[in-house]
Formats: structure tokens, sequence, C-alpha cells
């Protein structure tokens, strides 16, 4: 029998997570509409908190920001889950406390 601690967070264990946490949207960053939560909100949910940020890192894809930039500030990793993006800000897994997301344009959803 496998230990429940050893079994791979997948996508589908990322929605029950997001469905389950509090979202806010960024109000300091309007010209960037996004939305984010903080660990601390939800510590019933630490594991699953950074067992997302971990796949994220693991199947996310590596992209510039600000996007369409010539000289970009960040390379943020980006996962695609349904119709939004979550990143985080690159500090070591056991070290993150917020994770970022923002819908994408409805033309890139599914691409």
């Amino acid at each position: 029998m496998q230990d429940p601690g050893n079994v791979p967070f997948t996508i589908d264990a990322a929605r029950a997570y997001i469905a389950k946490v509090e979202w806010r949207f960024a109000r300091t960053m309007p010209q960037w509409p996004h939305e984010y939560t903080v660990l601390r909100w939800s510590r019933e949910f630490e594991r699953d908190f950074l067992a997302f940020v971990a796949l994220i890192r693991v199947a996310g894809t590596v992209k510039p920001w600000p996007f369409g930039s010539n000289e970009p500030r960040y390379h943020h990793t980006y996962l695609q889950v349904d119709a939004w993006e979550y990143w985080t800000m690159g500090e070591p897994v056991p070290e993150t406390t917020l994770i970022n997301r923002a819908l994408i344009a409805p033309q890139a959803v599914g691409s």
C-alpha cells in the first residue's frame, strides 16, 4: 500500500485545492489584474499548498514578465489549470507563502 504522503499531487488535486482556498484581487497592481492566496489564510491546507507550489515548479513553463517585454524584469514558472495561470515568486518551495493567479486571455485558453 502506498503512503498517502507520497501520492503525486495531480492537476485534479490542484483543482480541489484551488476551490477550497480564498483568492483576493491584487489591488496594488490593477494594471496587471491577478489574484493571490496566502498560506497563512488556510494553514489547514499547508500540505496541499506546498504540493501545489511544487507542481507549479515541476510541470509549469518558465516565461518572462512582463509578457512581451524586450527587457523582462522576472522569469517565473507558470502552470495553466483550466482558464487560469498560476505562479509563485520563486522562493524555495518550503519558503513560499504566496501563490498568484491570472485569467488567461480567452484566445490562449486550451492552446
